[in-house]
């Protein structure tokens, strides 16, 4: 019983491609009867009573005669096409024997045009006439039995309207099963936040030695290289900090600054107590103990506790269109993806820092962006504006005044992932103020709808240094078919996208990036099967 019940949800199931292809077939039957109208069809050689219909005698003087041995091959084609619309309106109104002897004469032309195909020549009149006369008459016991063009136009337009309304559903039901896909967890992942914040809870040299690490003098120290990353991903994170050891050329100055939630902290000082990393120092906070980021202070905490905001985040009516869904994603009011505007107060000490999200790869020596001149700007970033949709009218409402009167819908835009920080600019242009307003401003959702980007946008606008294109490339969680030469120059990659490399739906031409900086015979990732 249970195979026969996943057959009929197979059956149940509608693909895209499927849908397209029969909306495509729809089309050429439609083109087909036009043609049959503008030019009609060779008629048999019965005679047709009283509607006028000539012999095949005549039919053939006035038509094969005319025809090029080049013109059998179209009109095959075209009476084909149109024996496949009169077999599916045939089989609706219950006429098998109709649709079977359409079907059989079908497979007929079908074989003589690959047998002509097969041997290099064109139709010959002698194969073609008794395929067109068959046809005919075939045709012509369709029409008479009130299957007319014009009625089979109609009902082919409404199928068309009805697969466009299928494939809709279908393309809505994609994106919403694929968003959920790519915020799920992955049971390996999950499985190696439970080993590592078992082995903190009973592990007490593991403690100590994270102690230690956290009294670092290093880590308040401007003479290092500072980076910083705001994560609850284990994994990723573990990659972003391995692949900048590895390629650097002195990783012992390098000091990662992670917070994560309180979920994940305990198994992010497990991991980044008791492996080794180079010589680099990695100090890790918990979200939870930042005691100021409270709704009085955060624009977005404040906005949540509207019960409004909330049934739009959390709450869904199953007829949000396709674009509405990634809008509805809870994450993007996530503080560990708003920590990123704080910076200044999570780290007071710090004058210069790089900024990298959780799905990045590093893969050469990042030194150097401590050095790029920013001009008194507070954000280096690279642009990503070579396409005009991702200029500032693609993320904001410039319909709003307020909006329209002080930005350019023209101006580049610029991405998140890997940023020089200038923590000093930053405090003198009070940038985090500036970040308070617009979200003040935002919060009927008027302004913009998705993540951190657009609040970033207004918040360093005007503040931002565009950098080397080479140190920043990204797309490789939604776009495949970038440059290899484009991603091998790349300092930093970036799996920006739902197809994250550590899911199932990851796009595996970029895969090996990333996987590289896993070390899979690990005993952690073994157990939990990670691979």
């Amino acid at each position: 019983m249970r195979r026969r019940a996943n057959e009929g949800r197979r059956r149940k199931r509608f693909s895209c491609a499927t849908l397209a292809l029969t909306a495509g077939l729809v089309a050429l039957m439609l083109l087909a009867f036009t043609s049959h109208r503008r030019h009609p069809p060779i008629n048999s050689d019965r005679n047709f009573t009283s509607s006028g219909v000539e012999s095949m005698d005549n039919t053939k003087r006035n038509s094969l005669g005319d025809l090029t041995v080049h013109s059998f091959e179209r009109q095959l084609g075209d009476q084909m096409a149109m024996a496949k619309a009169y077999v599916v309106i045939a089989k609706e109104n219950n006429n098998l024997q109709l649709a079977w002897e359409l079907s059989a004469q079908i497979r007929a032309c079908q074989l003589l045009l690959s047998q002509a195909a097969t041997r290099g020549t064109a139709v010959r009149a002698e194969e073609a006439e008794p395929v067109v006369k068959r046809f005919s008459q075939l045709i012509f016991e369709a029409k008479e039995l009130h299957y007319d063009s014009a009625t089979i136009i109609m009902k082919l337009k409404a199928q068309m309207q009805a697969l466009e309304e299928r494939a809709n559903a279908a393309t809505l039901q994609s994106t919403t099963f694929g968003q959920l896909a790519a915020e799920a967890v992955p049971k390996s992942l999950y499985c190696l936040g439970m080993l590592l914040t078992l082995d903190w809870a009973i592990n007490s040299d593991l403690h100590e030695k994270f102690n230690k690490e956290q009294r670092s003098s290093k880590l308040t120290d401007n003479k290092l290289y500072h980076f910083i990353i705001f994560s609850d991903n284990i994994l990723g994170t573990h990659v972003v900090v391995n692949s900048s050891v590895l390629n650097a050329n002195h990783p012992e100055k390098f000091v990662f600054h992670l917070v994560t939630d309180k979920v994940n902290y305990g198994a992010m000082q497990t991991w980044f107590s008791s492996n080794d990393f180079q010589g680099a120092t990695v100090e890790v906070q918990n979200i939870d103990a930042f005691t100021w980021l409270n709704a009085s202070y955060v624009p977005v905490l404040k906005q949540l506790q509207d019960a409004e905001m909330q049934s739009y985040y959390f709450k869904s009516s199953g007829q949000e269109p396709k674009s509405a869904l990634k809008f509805r994603n809870p994450k993007y009011l996530s503080m560990l993806n708003h920590l990123r505007f704080y910076i200044p107060e999570v780290y007071p000490e710090l004058e210069k820092v790089v900024f990298l999200d959780d799905d990045v790869v590093v893969q050469r020596d990042l030194t150097g962006l401590f050095s790029i001149d920013l001009h008194g700007n507070v954000n280096g970033a690279v642009e990503t504006c070579l396409e005009s949709f991702h200029r500032y009218h693609k993320y904001l409402n410039f319909s709003h005044p307020k909006i329209r009167s002080h930005f350019d819908p023209e101006a580049c835009g610029w991405a998140f992932g890997m940023n020089v920080f200038d923590l000093k600019a930053w405090k003198l242009a009070n940038v985090t103020s500036r970040y308070h307003y617009w979200q003040e401003q935002n919060a009927d959702r008027t302004l913009w709808k998705l993540g951190t980007l657009p609040p970033g946008l207004l918040t360093f606008y005007g503040l931002t240094e565009p950098l080397d294109r080479r140190w920043h490339v990204l797309g490789l969680g939604y776009d495949p078919n970038i440059e290899f030469q484009l991603i091998e120059s790349g300092a930093v990659v970036h799996y920006n996208g739902n197809m994250k490399p550590w899911l199932k739906l990851a796009m595996s031409r970029y895969k090996s990036i990333w996987q590289k900086y896993v070390n899979y015979s690990h005993p952690y990732f073994q157990q939990c099967n990670i691979h």
